[in-house]
């Protein structure tokens, strides 16, 4: 390469330059994203989906121009904050989609600038240590041995029923209730199992007069999947006596903890995942009730034995005589190859809070969610689901229909006001507030109900 090649190729954001040529693109990011937030001026773009699609279009024109644009990075930045649905919003409240930590955020930016791949040793030498130690902390925090890192529940969720399915044979069936996470039949499907049982949810958790009947006339092998924090409204099954009915009726047992596994970090809230570690299996997910950015699942298993079911061989990942030389054999640890390491900002973020800053953080939302409430069951205007578990809040406008309370929804998300979800639980439509911002204030969750009801006609 000449002088001149080189001195015209883009900078990279690793090696001796990166810090140097990344600092006034960081500059550049963080007015970019000053900017798109003031433009957008609250939770949610106004003007609904066909408006949003035009700003990001006027922002982005061809998509790949023959001739780069040294503005680029301002321009889509900024478009993309400010047509943002903003987790940091006190009032974008609808999902289980947290605001992230700025110290996660920034350790994640030097797992983007370093980009090491953990699918084998050579491309990620310390991280690949890092994760090790990390992952195992965490499923000891669990009361289980090791831990995977994933992109999310779903993921851990599939990976438990292939692990299920290579420890018990392909006629394993899933047992679970009808507020159990879609991922779950998804995943027996895509793995090829039998048709899942799908018990009935009237109170919205798994019961376990029902689950006793199925064990005692469902042939084996089963494989229970038991919730703590359902998607809709943030309920715990009994897993105390689920284990134990698992334990008599020789059913093995996976937990889907994705949304309640952070209440792990709280020693006034922990007791509501008693039971959890009789598990098999259990999905946490970090970038749920653990404030890191997307992705940072964790599938955490009760016998690491059963992960050489994932292994494979591939002579230029883990040649035999480089393993029995002493180099780690990564190819077991995920059914992906390439992996970024999503542990650093999790490593960084324990490190930086401890268990009692993150504990704080559940602490609050909790709190929050039982005076939001507090607020509606004292309203004469709403009506309360029942008082929260987590930090999930079921409301709706008192005597309207559910095509009210449907269209109440979509205009506040339409106007760009207010960012709540739906459930739909005893045969009725009900707003899901999912209150995940520890920054949330009193007034915060007042002026959420005041936009409710004013957007609701009488």
């Amino acid at each position: 390469m000449t002088a001149d090649a080189a001195l015209s190729t883009p900078p990279l954001a690793s090696g001796p330059e990166g810090p140097e040529a990344l600092r006034p693109l960081l500059a550049t990011v963080l007015d970019a994203l000053a900017a798109g937030t003031a433009e957008r001026g609250g939770p949610l773009p106004a003007g609904g989906p066909d408006a949003v699609t035009a700003r990001v279009a006027a922002a982005l024109g061809d998509p790949l121009p023959d001739t780069g644009d040294p503005d680029a990075l301002h321009a889509l930045v900024r478009a993309l904050a400010a047509g943002a649905a903003d987790p940091a919003d006190p009032l974008c409240a609808a999902h289980l989609h947290c605001p992230p930590l700025a110290v996660a955020t920034a350790a994640d930016l030097a797992a983007s600038a370093l980009n090491p791949s953990l699918d084998s040793w050579d491309q990620a030498p310390a991280a690949s240590a890092l994760e090790a130690a990390v992952t195992r902390a965490l499923a000891r925090t669990a009361g289980l041995a090791d831990a995977l890192v994933t992109t999310g529940g779903t993921e851990s969720n599939q990976l438990a029923l292939l692990l299920a399915r290579e420890a018990h044979g392909g006629d394993l069936r899933l047992v679970c209730c009808a507020g159990a996470h879609h991922s779950l039949p998804r995943a027996a499907w895509l793995l090829g199992l039998p048709a899942p049982v799908v018990l009935p949810a009237p109170h919205g958790t798994l019961e376990t007069a029902t689950l006793a009947e199925a064990l005692t006339t469902l042939p084996g092998p089963l494989l229970v999947a038991a919730t703590a924090g359902t998607t809709d409204a943030g309920l715990i099954d009994p897993l105390p006596e689920i284990a134990a009915l698992c334990a008599a009726h020789g059913a093995r047992l996976h937990i889907d903890a994705a949304y309640g596994g952070g209440l792990l970090f709280s020693d006034r809230h922990r007791d509501r995942l008693t039971g959890l570690d009789a598990a098999h299996t259990i999905t946490l997910d970090l970038h749920k009730l653990g404030w890191q950015p997307a992705a940072a699942g964790l599938l955490a298993v009760a016998r690491p034995d059963e992960l050489t079911t994932l292994h494979q061989h591939a002579d230029y990942l883990n040649a035999t005589d480089d393993t029995e030389a002493g180099l780690p054999d990564l190819l077991a640890r995920s059914p992906r190859t390439t992996r970024r390491p999503d542990i650093l900002k999790i490593a960084v973020t324990l490190r930086t809070l401890g268990r009692d800053g993150l504990g704080a953080l559940v602490d609050q939302v909790c709190a929050r969610a039982h005076e939001l409430a507090g607020l509606i069951a004292t309203h004469p205007g709403f009506e309360l689901y029942d008082r929260p578990v987590i930090s999930t809040v079921l409301f709706r406008p008192a005597e309207v229909t559910d095509d009210t309370v449907a269209a109440v929804r979509r205009r506040l998300l339409h106007e760009g006001r207010a960012v709540l979800g739906r459930a739909r639980l005893d045969g009725r439509l009900w707003l899901k507030a999912t209150v995940l911002n520890p920054r949330s204030r009193p007034d915060d969750l007042a002026r959420l109900l005041e936009l409710v009801e004013g957007s609701t006609p009488r």
